[in-house]
């Protein structure tokens, strides 16, 4: 068996996955959370599987939770550790062969998943100075995984890597040059897991290849991001330096004129922790209509909040102005293909996204676009010049797949 075991370290948390890469599948899954707290959690959760010709469900989750202090990260995996052994699976009959850890930015240092020695540690550290509310953790989140798994290779998977091949009119600033080389002032962007993921899904569940495709791929969850994916490249995509830029999110502001910045500055004496607060955490759909969540900002919208409502508009507006840049971009549109929790769950904003592209002969189906199934689907219309789908993202699988082949190469 190929066992990879995948983490995502934050700060104050991490969630871990085992799958079995034989078979794609995930044998454990748990989060330890409220880490540095005076009581943490550590919840996990195993999958068992039917065997072939049984009269059970195929798949069956056992869930298990203990709360006590979890003081840092080493004590987080050490608690992960013991629920392997009461609960299962056993790590000594299913040892991970490598462990994938996700790591937001690798700057422009890490084009690919890389293994991890001292030396990239110490890189991801300084890529800090980009990524200070992300890359801090996922250290951490390393040094606690190479000491419990010290034997096992480990790999770092940036969000950052697939768009590593914008082409420099894509990510270069209209700056001065030589101040943006010296801070590393460039467009990165991220979720990069999750677009190639899905852009090599979508072309996988349609039958075609790859590399004849100009895709349009929408991750919209609380974070959102879109990316143009020309024959498996990303050549846009909307999230900058920072994951701030480009779309409206549950809590970011996305685009805005930098000059509303010094605005607040002169005017409402913001320092720039405010003025980061402001537009990381109380700007997007929490700033418009005080919900951040979009199923709770449509219900407002239906008992006709008209904060909700404009809210709503603004986010499908930010929408399809990128569908627009893009389409212009890649010269013409193959597929376009929602993703994450918002891009999967909610048909009314994958319709409006996409209703004024009618002109460009692009069509959804009603019944399609409403039906909730699992798995990739087709949500466009027979006579539609473009392919709109469904496409459920999995990012974890995508940093597994990538830390396997790492650590085998």
């Amino acid at each position: 068996m190929s066992i990879v075991l995948v983490v995502n370290s934050g700060s104050s948390s991490f969630k871990y996955q085992l799958l079995d890469m034989k078979a794609e599948r995930v044998l454990a899954s748990g989060l330890v959370e409220r880490i540095g707290e005076d009581t943490g959690v550590a919840t996990h959760t195993v999958r068992y599987y039917a065997e072939p010709g049984q009269p059970v469900p195929a798949v069956r989750d056992s869930t298990h939770q203990v709360e006590r202090p979890i003081p840092d990260h080493s004590a987080g995996f050490a608690a992960m550790l013991e629920a392997f052994a009461q609960h299962g699976p056993l790590l000594d009959e299913n040892p991970p062969v490598a462990v994938g850890h996700r790591v937001v930015h690798g700057g422009a240092r890490f084009f690919e998943a890389t293994v991890i020695t001292d030396l990239v540690e110490i890189n991801i550290d300084e890529l800090s100075v980009l990524a200070p509310l992300h890359n801090p953790g996922a250290v951490q989140g390393i040094r606690a995984a190479r000491r419990a798994f010290a034997s096992v290779p480990h790999v770092a998977v940036f969000d950052t890597a697939f768009h590593q091949t914008l082409p420099p009119a894509a990510y270069t600033y209209a700056i001065d040059r030589e101040l943006a080389e010296r801070h590393r002032v460039r467009r990165y962007g991220f979720h990069g897991t999750s677009h190639a993921y899905v852009s090599a899904r979508a072309a996988e569940f349609l039958g075609r290849d790859l590399s004849d495709l100009r895709q349009i791929v929408f991750h919209l969850g609380n974070g959102a991001s879109v990316t143009a994916v020309d024959g498996g490249r990303s050549v846009d995509t909307s999230m900058g330096m920072t994951p701030l830029e480009g779309l409206v999110m549950g809590t970011r502001s996305g685009d805005l004129d930098p000059a509303v910045l010094l605005h607040l500055a002169r005017r409402a004496d913001m320092t720039t922790g405010e003025l980061d607060a402001l537009l990381n955490k109380r700007s997007g759909l929490l700033g418009l209509a005080g919900v951040a969540d979009m199923r709770d900002l449509l219900t407002r919208r239906e008992a006709g909040d008209e904060a909700a409502a404009l809210a709503f508009d603004v986010y499908i507006h930010r929408l399809r102005a990128y569908a627009g840049a893009y389409i212009a971009q890649l010269g013409g549109v193959d597929v376009i293909a929602f993703t994450a929790g918002v891009g999967e769950n909610n048909a009314l904003v994958r319709a409006a996204a996409l209703e004024t592209l009618g002109f460009l002969g692009v069509r959804i189906d009603p019944e399609r676009n409403e039906a909730r199934e699992r798995g990739p689907r087709v949500i466009s219309a027979d006579d539609s010049t473009v392919t709109v789908l469904v496409v459920p993202t999995n990012e974890e699988l995508e940093i597994a797949r990538q830390a396997l082949a790492a650590a085998d190469a």
